[in-house]
């Protein structure tokens, strides 16, 4: 077994299952004496149980031999706490004469009084991640049966486990197969330690403004204003050297000063004292901090963050607009907005103040209020991601609302939203759409690659609603509290004006939806409930001259109906209405109880561009000014419960593949090259071998005789021939005139390679021969590895055109089953694969395949920058590519789901 070689682990901070931060790092000789003192304040029994026997000298000479220096092969971890270690987790590994070792034995210590915290799973779940990127497979541990806790450590840590009892002792192994499993038990004790450790910042008992100013424009007096004004349930204090009180509050000069440590301090100080203030607090015991300040430089922000991680505290901000939890037990506005927030349903988390406010506005004026908000601003700590899981558990929360910037984890955020987007919607506005400019240096599959498209993917894959505008998310938001979801996308557009009507359909079939006419009986129903001359279609005009009743029970016949997911009503007054007396609204809000049904109406030419209208039997009904935006909504509600309905089923793994040979042949390759670059075609071929991805057979040549040979042993039926030039760091062929076609006989041969001699000279470093493949659609496959995103797998029209038609779709590795069927019927080109056009029909068994070789090899090969199979071609076999190029980068393992603090 090839094992690639150690590479040295960061020292990272994480939590613990209270929400406690510990500082988890590899030993060091100089913590020899730290780590004497862990063991000598062990108890005698818990020694014995470590050690299987007690006494000082047991444990000075553990110390002595893991401080000297561990061996090739073995690995050391501590966790580190209130300036001490409280446990300590090490492997040695086995070194079998036939080879590297594929095992390691573990041994765990955790100081006493850190027992049932979380201290040894996590120092486990990073050995388990280090012992992965060694090569190791599995790794075992000897403990005494009768040590309870060990063993139920090892037994929940979520990977395949055996034990073997053997009289007083039993033995453990533990296998290094992550998989669904191991990763759910890791999110839920992420989950678990996220929302502890986020007690302090979003349900404190008190909180100490520092910063709060006799002017009353300041920021931080803003804030104790909203805290006092907002009735917060906990204590409040202030901190200001300049005055004797405050709002009628006593002032204390310093953190230092309070009379008790806050749960929460609010920092509106100037920028430089920001660092200097969070030490102080850290000091003091202060358990989380929210940093409203901007303007901090790179040396500022740095200290910040340390002083932050140093102390355990949990930070929002800085430069943002506060936090506020309207829960009637907490009713905390630590924010410098106007009024209290509405108490509600919606969490919101956004970077933008700006955009804070309006979603505070709009969800308050909706009538749906907030459960929970925070400013993330610069985001140093808090994220979008935390919120989530915060919103999972409070047990309030049926909405998220995010606006988020950037992301710290997006593959991370994806597994967590993707689990909350079952529970809950979760929408978000889709910032920064703009084209970025293309990588001219860079395959067809990264020029394509774009961040929008990137971004999209993992919205997409997430579960997550994406809109353009704070208006679509509003438009959104009102129909997905007030209305149940639909269970598919057929729309059935009820109005009493036809033109309007039109509109509405048109705008509905642009949103995804489905507007079909009436089946036959329902349309006989429908016309017999409406008055003569209403049209039955869809849209159903009821005439101008509809009363309400007749209305209504059109609306109840459809609702009803096992053929209509969603009603929508378009309204518009007239004075015929207005005669009788009639509201017409109230056939849509006032109706019968029946079947659930997702409604929805357009009140043509009111000035409110979403509302909510009460409904008799409770909840509401969201009402829009125009047809575009309650399509819309309906779209996002449908395609939302679409994917809520779909099981996240990972595909079987293909078969034949060469994992580790893969892992050797990239590590061989990046110790010759450590600059890394784009590998030569044979290299390329003998990788993509190694996931058996199927390529058009081909010869490399060097000279002109080899290139005639080669030709009249590949010739394929017609007798025709390509041939390709070759040299280092070329990536568009085409575009060079590196690619000769339609070669047939040995004079073509002979000619074609003496004039790529004659126009590359120097450069070329061999020529490609290979058969002439039929003129067949083309298609284009590839992965590029995003530094934040992680790997991207891209699919779509293929070809010298790919880059102008830019028919592309793409997913988030690694895919689900649906990750895989949405990518390959998304491009337009999905249309031509069945052949119904006139082109050879694509094997989408085959496709799929190749697309899930890709998706395996981008995540088991982090040095994978971006590879290019373009075309690729059906074929009697399958399909095949008949180019491809791969470049590689000397990257690091990254476990994304791994428990680590930003």
């Amino acid at each position: 077994m090839t094992r690639a070689p150690q590479s040295p682990v960061p020292a990272v901070f994480a939590l613990l299952a209270d929400g406690t931060t510990v500082r988890v790092r590899p030993v060091a000789p100089a913590d020899h004496a730290a780590v004497g003192r862990l063991y000598g304040h062990m108890s005698p029994e818990n020694l014995r149980l470590r050690f299987f026997s007690s006494g000082p000298l047991v444990a000075q000479k553990a110390a002595d031999a893991l401080c000297t220096g561990v061996g090739p092969g073995d690995r050391a971890l501590v966790a580190e706490a209130d300036g001490g270690l409280v446990g300590l987790a090490e492997y040695h590994a086995a070194r079998p004469s036939g080879g590297g070792p594929a095992s390691a034995e573990v041994a765990l210590a955790v100081a006493d009084d850190w027992h049932h915290r979380g201290v040894g799973t996590l120092l486990l779940e990073h050995l388990v991640d280090c012992a992965r990127a060694d090569g190791l497979q599995e790794l075992t541990a000897e403990a005494l049966s009768e040590n309870l806790p060990v063993i139920k450590v090892f037994a929940d840590l979520g990977l395949p486990v055996h034990r073997r009892f053997d009289g007083p002792d039993v033995h453990v192994r533990v296998a290094l197969t992550p998989d669904e499993h191991y990763l759910a038990v890791l999110d839920t004790r992420g989950r678990t330690a996220d929302v502890a450790s986020l007690g302090p910042l979003l349900r404190p008992r008190s909180v100490a403004v520092v910063g709060a100013g006799h002017r009353p424009a300041s920021v931080g007096r803003a804030i104790l204003r909203n805290l006092r004004a907002g009735g917060f349930t906990g204590l409040v204090r202030v901190v200001n050297p300049h005055g004797p009180a405050l709002d009628g509050l006593p002032c204390h000069p310093t953190v230092s000063d309070l009379p008790e440590a806050p749960d929460l301090a609010v920092l509106a100080v100037p920028a430089p004292a920001v660092p200097s203030v969070a030490e102080e607090c850290g000091v003091r015991g202060v358990r989380a901090l929210l940093v409203v300040t901007s303007g901090l430089d790179r040396a500022q922000a740095a200290d910040l963050r340390a002083a932050c991680r140093r102390h355990g505290m949990r930070m929002a901000g800085p430069n943002c607009l506060g936090l506020a939890n309207t829960e009637k037990d907490v009713r905390l506005d630590a924010t410098f907005a106007a009024g209290f927030p509405l108490p509600g349903t919606a969490g919101i988390a956004t970077q933008s103040g700006g955009v804070g406010i309006a979603l505070l506005d709009g969800l308050s004026r909706l009538g749906i209020g907030v459960s929970t908000f925070v400013s993330l601003g610069d985001k140093y700590d808090v994220s979008g991601n935390d919120l989530l899981q915060w919103w999972e558990e409070d047990g309030r929360t049926d909405l998220a609302v995010l606006h988020t910037e950037s992301f710290g984890n997006p593959r991370a955020f994806s597994r967590t939203a993707r689990r909350v987007s079952r529970r809950m919607p979760v929408l978000t506005v889709d910032a920064g759409r703009s084209e970025a400019g293309r990588r001219a240096a860079a395959s067809h599959t990264a020029a394509a690659a774009t961040p929008t498209m990137t971004r999209q993917a993992l919205f997409h894959q997430a579960g997550v609603i994406a809109t353009r505008t704070l208006g679509e998310l509003l438009d959104a938001v009102a129909l997905l509290h007030s209305q149940p979801l639909p269970a598919g996308d057929r729309v059935v557009v009820v109005t009493n004006a036809g033109g309007v009507g039109v509109l509405a359909a048109d705008a509905c079939s642009e949103a995804g939806l489905s507007v079909r006419p009436l089946e036959p009986a329902l349309a006989a129903e429908v016309a017999g409930a409406l008055p003569e001359g209403a049209a039955v279609g869809n849209p159903v005009d009821a005439t101008a001259a509809v009363p309400e009743d007749r209305l209504r029970a059109c609306v109840d016949l459809l609702a009803a109906h096992r053929d209509v997911d969603a009603v929508l009503g378009v309204v518009v007054p007239t004075a015929l209405t207005e005669a009788t007396g009639d509201d017409l609204v109230r056939a849509f809000t006032h109706a019968p109880e029946r079947a659930p049904c997702t409604t929805a109406l357009v009140l043509v030419g009111r000035p409110t561009r979403v509302e909510l209208l009460p409904a008799e039997r409770g909840g509401a009904v969201p009402a829009y000014a125009d047809p575009q935006d309650a399509a819309h909504a309906l779209g996002c509600a449908a395609a939302y419960a679409r994917c809520r309905s779909r099981p996240q089923v990972l595909p079987e793994e293909p078969s034949g593949i060469d994992v580790e040979g893969a892992r050797a042949d990239v590590t061989g390759w990046l110790a010759e090259r450590p600059e890394g670059g784009w590998l030569d075609p044979v290299r390329c071929a003998r990788l993509l071998d190694r996931y058996g991805i199927p390529q058009i057979v081909w010869e490399w040549v060097c000279d002109e005789e080899s290139a005639v040979t080669a030709a009249a042993r590949l010739a394929g039926p017609d007798g025709r021939v390509v041939l390709k030039a070759h040299w280092p760091g070329l990536v568009h062929k085409t575009r060079e005139g590196a690619v000769l076609l339609d070669l047939q006989g040995e004079a073509q041969v002979r000619a074609a390679y003496r004039d790529l001699v004659a126009r590359f000279g120097d450069r070329l470093s061999g020529v490609v021969v290979q058969p002439q493949a039929p003129h067949v659609l083309e298609l284009v496959a590839g992965v590029v590895q995003d530094e934040v995103f992680g790997p991207l797998v891209l699919f779509g029209q293929g070809g010298t055109a790919t880059d102008v038609l830019a028919d592309h779709a793409a997913r988030l590795a690694p895919l689900t089953t649906y990750d895989l069927d949405d990518l390959i019927t998304s491009p337009r080109c999905s249309a031509l694969l069945s052949g119904r056009h006139g082109g050879a029909p694509v094997d989408l068994g085959s496709l799929e395949r190749l697309l899930l070789c890709l998706s395996r090899m981008a995540c088991d090969l982090p040095q994978l920058a971006e590879a290019d199979l373009n075309p690729v071609v059906p074929c009697p076999e399958g399909v095949m590519a008949l180019d491809a190029r791969v470049r590689l980068e000397p990257r690091g393992a990254y476990d994304p789901y791994l428990r680590r603090l930003r």
